[in-house]
């Protein structure tokens, strides 16, 4: 071999490890600033038992999810500052409070303001109404959505009917705020994720959507009584499998609520295999989504309504939840 080829195969081999060099720069760069494919918020009605005792005010929630969680993305419910809805110097302080955190107002999620699906025209247009004032106040601190329900009283046909047309009638003024208006799989027929979808087919707004609840999917009576006998006692009338229900209700999602309520030693939850679900998730996610998937942890409340189940407390049961959706993220 002579100097020249020998100088020829030196050079060759440093340009082939350059490149090897470049290329694996190029895949750790590209790994370090991959973006996530969701981010983690926090839905208040977690922290429900401390909240209902007094222990926890809504003005502090950001900052106790921030600090206690390192959560810097929070859901709202409405009947924890319930009069404050309308309060401009209230939802002041709140949104500079979360500015000053880095904490973003995700969405509300709004109870006991109506039946949007009542068969009397009167009091379905008093309930779009009623949901006017958390639209505002979404709108003012930045949310993208506020979460409805989607209840009312006849058949399920009957009640399809005039749940699109007090749905839409909302949504419409959803659309001149600018803000999403979205249901949850969350009470009576609206656990039927079909039912759900036929509803929402219904509607052809880019403001309207869906909150798919992990734990949500089990149609009940309304209880006699509000509490846990009274809501354990409550006749199961229908089953719906979660993870079919997660799937069809995907492609409408603006968000998720990663709901759960008790765990083995392993830190698994029980009620739900977030190995099964999160993938089903993934696969489902469209445009529309909005890149929130909320830990709803609800353990505490039915601990403090007096179940007798192992439950983790409030702090614990989030951060067993965080952990599940951390893992996810890996994924």
């Amino acid at each position: 071999m002579t100097f020249q080829d020998n100088h020829l195969n030196r050079r060759q081999f440093l340009n082939q490890l350059g490149m090897v060099t470049a290329a694996g720069f190029v895949a750790k760069s590209a790994f370090a600033t991959a973006k996530p494919w969701f981010t983690i918020s926090l839905a208040e009605f977690s922290l429900a038992g401390s909240l209902f005792s007094g222990k926890l005010k809504n003005m502090d929630f950001p900052a106790k999810a921030k600090n206690e969680f390192g959560i810097n993305a929070v859901e709202y419910v409405s009947m924890f500052w319930k009069d404050k809805g309308q309060d401009q110097a209230y939802l002041s302080e709140l949104k500079q409070r979360t500015t000053d955190l880095g904490v973003r107002n995700v969405l509300i999620m709004v109870d006991s303001e109506g039946d949007l699906g009542a068969s009397d025209a009167a009091k379905r247009l008093k309930a779009v109404e009623n949901h006017y004032k958390w639209v505002d106040a979404a709108k003012f601190l930045g949310c993208h959505s506020i979460r409805v329900n989607m209840t009312g009283d006849g058949t399920p046909e009957e009640l399809l009917k005039a749940g699109v047309d007090g749905y839409s009638k909302l949504v419409e003024y959803g659309e001149k705020v600018g803000i999403d208006i979205i249901i949850e799989n969350h009470i009576n027929v609206s656990t039927n994720p079909d039912w759900l979808v036929s509803l929402l087919k219904q509607i052809k707004s880019p403001n309207a959507g869906v909150l798919p609840d992990f734990g949500n999917f089990t149609e009940r009576e309304l209880p006699k009584t509000l509490t846990m006998e009274g809501y354990q006692n409550a006749k199961i009338l229908h089953e719906f499998d979660k993870y079919e229900g997660v799937k069809k209700l995907m492609p409408f999602a603006k968000g998720v609520s990663a709901k759960t309520h008790t765990f083995d030693e392993k830190g698994n939850c029980t009620d739900v295999d977030f190995a099964k679900m999160m993938p089903i998730v993934k696969a489902g996610i469209t445009p529309n989504f909005k890149g929130f998937i909320g830990i709803e942890y609800e353990g505490g409340f039915m601990k403090m309504m007096g179940s007798k189940e192992n439950y983790l407390d409030e702090d614990a049961g989030i951060k067993a939840t965080k952990a599940l959706l951390e893992k996810a993220l890996l994924s």
